[in-house]
């Protein structure tokens, strides 16, 4: 198992790379840099530089086919900027630099926030981590014991009324889920229940300890249920249709035989074989909800965590934040995958990657 841990830390490193590569040349060829964008500002346009520009913004080129200089913009003042942003130098070598800069976690500054990469995500991770961190964990609570009560009651009243419930569940968004929310429970066109904004009240230092845990869940309330009501449809039918294949082998059929307990079967038996495919799935669900997922959900709420920084950060092309939170993004990712492998084996120490790999 070491050799396979180490075989598979070392094919991090070129994943990474071939990622950041391939989102590197996306974001150059996307239109409207931050040149555009600096340029625009200082005619007044604001962030109408992104509706104008179409080619070629990554990097000192062009809007629309219009130079720069054409624009009235005089050619030292682009040549400080190109400076300021890097872009006096050629592509390759600023994609080695961000690399080496990368590899000692040097994620440099926000090209329109005056702070450094490292602060930001900082900054926002508790909000999204809050968020990501709840909703997973209600998740798993709600749908592994869902699912095993649909695979043992397969074809009742109850299967089918909760498969009605989960169908409706996995067809709609949770953004969609989120706006219900809002408009029934937080002063849409209902009740004025919980909170739109933030996770925390006004005043929040000020509150006592138990104060303080009651206004945090209550700000979270809506949040959390909307990404709950959007997630745990596809991990409830995962674990019913894994217990039910599970159910079917002969080993269950032997066990049921020897006149051992149904509650025996299931959770000495069946459970840590089907829990598997639940464990693989484990580290795409964190990464969704974490920080993907959550975006939207952000948006709408307005928190202010990890999705909505690199949302309004590829809006406005502030490329060291895109860049930096897609390589920790990426790594979180590739080491959740690792762990979840990992994983697998302390559940099932009959399952052995190092034996497959060879």
């Amino acid at each position: 198992m070491g050799g396979y841990i180490l075989r598979r830390l070392m094919l991090i490193i070129p994943t990474l790379i071939g990622i950041m590569l391939l989102n590197f040349v996306i974001v150059q060829a996307a239109p409207g840099g931050p040149i555009e964008q600096m340029i625009s500002e200082m005619e007044g346009h604001g962030s109408s530089a992104l509706s104008r520009a179409s080619g070629g913004g990554g990097g000192p080129e062009v809007a629309q086919g219009e130079s720069r200089g054409e624009r009235g913009i005089p050619a030292e003042l682009l040549q400080e900027l190109e400076v300021l942003y890097g872009f006096d130098k050629p592509a390759h070598e600023r994609f080695f630099k961000m690399l080496g800069d990368y590899a000692t976690f040097d994620f440099g500054e926000s090209f329109f926030r005056d702070r450094t990469v490292i602060e930001l995500i900082l900054d926002k991770m508790p909000v999204s981590i809050s968020l990501g961190l709840w909703s997973t964990l209600i998740i798993y609570l709600i749908s592994i014991p869902l699912g095993v009560r649909k695979a043992v009651t397969d074809g009742s009243r109850f299967d089918v009324w909760t498969s009605s419930v989960i169908v409706v569940g996995y067809a709609i968004p949770g953004f969609l889920f989120a706006i219900l929310l809002i408009v029934l429970f937080a002063g849409g066109s209902y009740f004025d229940w919980f909170p739109l904004r933030g996770l925390t009240s006004p005043g929040f230092e000020d509150m006592t300890w138990y104060q303080q845990v009651g206004d945090y869940f209550w700000h979270l309330a809506l949040p959390v249920l909307a990404n709950v009501i959007g997630g745990f449809a596809t991990l409830t039918l995962l674990t019913k249709n894994s217990f039910l294949d599970e159910i079917g082998k002969q080993y269950v059929v032997t066990a049921r035989a020897k006149g051992l307990e149904e509650r025996q079967v299931l959770y000495g038996h069946v459970f840590r074989n089907a829990m598997l495919i639940v464990i693989a799935s484990l580290p795409g669900v964190l990464v969704s909800l974490f920080f993907t997922g959550s975006l939207l959900i952000e948006v709408i709420f307005s928190l202010d965590g990890l999705g909505l920084l690199g949302f309004e950060a590829a809006l406005n092309r502030d490329y060291p934040v895109i860049f930096g939170t897609l390589y920790i993004f990426t790594l979180m990712g590739l080491v959740l995958k690792l762990i979840s492998d990992i994983t697998y084996v302390l559940v099932d120490p009959r399952i052995d990657f190092e034996s497959r790999e060879s």
